[in-house]
């Protein structure tokens, strides 16, 4: 029988939470005690969402979600769901064909938008698709008849199962990966990488951007589809897997996925009858740019969040995305409703020439790879990472750590070695956003805000806490009503 000497042999082990006075007076009678970060779920009145409520009313909401007895079942299964996902590319196709999408059809970055509101970046981008698809002259023709609208309509890439970096747009006559999950059946799609510097996805539309994108639909894209024809499907979960393993992070880094993917290609296009001298120009462009892997990254994050949608009490967002105006995510319990908020300017490192007054804010569908689990999510496992977006190696290894507190899964597909190969922090809570006050670490790129500039950096973000307050007053509407209260 155990007597109350032996609980306290050989020593009483402690945790203490909140304020640090139990803690130190254990401390200084030689107790050894392990003091947590707790506080308890905050609102701050900047947080709430286009006045849908107050402070108390988001956390009775908050308190509604967390008792709803479907909740941690439903969230393990949108997290389950999320990481049983193994995307393959399968084709490479027009985006008329593969989307439907006719002439004056135009998909955009981020939650919807309308050109009054649209941002110099998501202006310039565009400007430059009216430009390749013949739609206009000049640039000043095509503002005219983007501001005029007729036979021109704007949509989201995300309601069209499509991602597109920075400003995102997706014209009729533009080349798109398609990827599925062969266990789903499900499809995902996203457009070929341009490159950086100025590009269309960065708001510019100058005469050798649009000979870049002509050269692309010309010869690139048609080149990789021979070539995935030849080779089969290519297993894009499994590369992703690898470069988290070789320092990528998959959303600012991609430097392995890039040459890993160069590598699997490569026997296609030798043997699929092309030009030499057309295989040689693609093997450049492609080994020259080491974020032409980030094009099949985010596709892969859309089918996972896609994935995990629309499981009632489900917690789990399944799509963050910005269109350099607002901010939006997706919550699986609430299905395609949009929770928006401000997009915030990133923080980091600008190219020569440029500074914080030529920034744009926060743009693209490029934060679907924080929501599958990597970017900012796994910056222990890429430290070379923090030299591009401002930071330190330990900034990156305590931002993992915060991640694991608002995840409600680790995806053993994307292990870190740094971590002894714990899973990747995957699947986003809502309420454990609002219980700690920790928001989801996006790593990004950064938008000239004048249209026609391009890229001027690259550094981190934070999605707008209005988001998550919304997406938690909108769950608790959908919470079932208990039996036996009244208007049950």
């Amino acid at each position: 029988m155990t007597s109350p000497r032996d609980l306290l042999s050989p020593g009483p082990s402690v945790i203490t939470a909140g304020i640090d006075l139990l803690a130190q007076a254990l401390r200084d009678q030689a107790v050894e005690v392990t003091a947590v970060d707790f506080r308890p779920p905050t609102v701050d009145p900047d947080d709430l969402a286009g006045g849908a409520g107050d402070a108390d009313a988001v956390l009775a909401a908050l308190a509604t979600v967390l008792a709803d007895p479907r909740r941690a079942a439903a969230t393990a299964e949108a997290a389950r769901r999320m990481t049983a996902v193994r995307a393959q590319l399968v084709d490479v196709l027009p985006a008329g064909q593969a989307l439907g999408l006719r002439p004056g059809e135009f998909l955009h970055a981020g939650p919807p938008i309308t050109w009054a509101r649209a941002s110099g970046p998501m202006r310039g981008a565009l400007i430059g698709a009216m430009l390749l698809e013949g739609l206009a002259g000049d640039a000043d023709e095509a503002e005219a008849k983007l501001a005029a609208g007729e036979g021109i309509s704007l949509s989201p890439c995300h309601d069209h199962h499509t991602v597109g970096p920075m400003a995102g747009v997706v014209s009729p006559s533009m080349w798109v990966f398609r990827l599925v999950d062969p266990e789903s059946g499900a499809e995902a799609y996203c457009s070929l990488n341009e490159g950086l510097g100025k590009v269309l996805r960065y708001g510019a539309y100058a005469p050798e951007v649009i000979e870049r994108l002509r050269w692309m639909s010309r010869v690139l894209g048609p080149a990789l589809a021979a070539a995935v024809r030849t080779t089969g499907p290519v297993d894009i979960t499994a590369i992703v897997g690898q470069m988290v393993q070789m320092g990528d992070e998959g959303h600012n880094r991609n430097r392995a996925g890039t040459l890993m993917f160069l590598r699997q290609i490569l026997p296609g296009l030798v043997t699929s009858g092309l030009l030499a001298d057309d295989i040689a120009e693609i093997a450049a462009f492609l080994g020259a740019n080491d974020h032409f892997f980030l094009n099949l990254v985010m596709p892969c994050g859309k089918l996972m969040g896609d994935a995990a949608a629309g499981v009632p009490g489900a917690t789990v967002v399944t799509a963050m995305c910005r269109n350099g105006t607002d901010f939006g995510i997706r919550v699986s319990g609430t299905g395609d409703r949009w929770f928006t908020g401000p997009a915030r300017y990133p923080q980091g490192l600008f190219l020569a020439g440029f500074g914080p007054d030529d920034a744009n804010p926060d743009i693209g569908d490029s934060a679907i790879t924080e929501t599958m689990g990597i970017g900012g999510m796994v910056m222990a496992g890429a430290p070379a990472i923090v030299r591009l977006v401002g930071g330190s190696v330990p900034d990156a290894l305590a931002t993992t750590a915060r991640m694991y507190e608002i995840t409600e899964t680790e995806n053993p597909a994307f292990a870190l070695p740094i971590l002894e190969f714990r899973g990747s922090p995957t699947g986003i809570d809502v309420t454990r956003v609002l219980r700690t006050g920790i928001l989801p670490q996006i790593n990004t790129g950064m938008a000239g805000r004048v249209a026609g500039t391009g890229q001027v950096g690259a550094g981190l973000v934070t999605p707008p806490m209005q988001c998550f307050t919304a997406a938690v007053l909108a769950l608790a509407e959908l919470v079932p009503p208990v039996p036996g209260t009244p208007g049950a």
